[in-house]
């Protein structure tokens, strides 16, 4: 894997660094070539969470999102296999080894915004934990002034798309994810 800054697009490939976009929001974006280093991935971006944490994953479906998440799930060390909550909703995954649980929340059919995420009580959970929310794009921004917002697109070289390889873009909202290099170092933590 490797990580190219926001503002160079145009390179299709470019040393290991983060960046920072006009609003003041750390960001990465990181090439994965395989659904083991998504997983990867999701493990190095585990490392950086802590309880509150409130992480937004953007993609079309089949982009790579559950397994992130399931990536996370290992990283944070929680309980139950970490699947898509697409039928249930939201799957709440405890610690096994003291540190904040994972709720994990597919918003795909949920049509409003945060009043209709409401019932899910995630501002409940968001304090102890940390919340991943699939589909959550103009839906649960108001949860949190602080979020990590995860895009994942498939690549696309020449004139053909690349079946496994993906553009990550990581990017932090708020003062939680201000701190220069706070995600600067996730291409080169995946890439071993």
């Amino acid at each position: 894997m490797e990580e190219v800054p926001l503002e160079a697009l145009e390179a299709p490939r470019s040393p290991v660094r983060g960046s920072q976009d006009p609003e003041g929001a750390a960001g990465a974006r990181i090439t994965v070539d395989s659904p083991e280093a998504m997983q990867a991935l999701g493990r190095s971006i585990a490392g950086l969470l802590r309880p509150g944490d409130l992480v937004l994953l953007t993609g079309e479906l089949g982009a790579g999102k559950t397994t992130l998440t399931r990536g996370l799930g290992e990283g944070l060390g929680v309980r139950g296999a970490v699947t898509s909550p697409t039928f249930v909703i939201a799957r709440v995954h405890p610690s096994l080894r003291g540190g904040p649980a994972l709720v994990h929340v597919d918003a795909y059919r949920l049509g409003g915004g945060l009043d209709e995420m409401e019932d899910l009580d995630l501002d409940v959970s968001l304090p102890e934990s940390v919340v991943v929310v699939e589909w959550g794009d103009g839906k649960v921004e108001d949860l949190s002034d602080d979020r990590l917002h995860v895009v994942i697109a498939r690549a696309v070289g020449h004139e053909e798309v690349l079946d496994d390889v993906r553009e990550v873009t990581v990017r932090g909202v708020g003062r939680r994810w201000a701190a220069p290099g706070l995600l600067a170092g996730l291409g080169a933590v995946t890439a071993g």
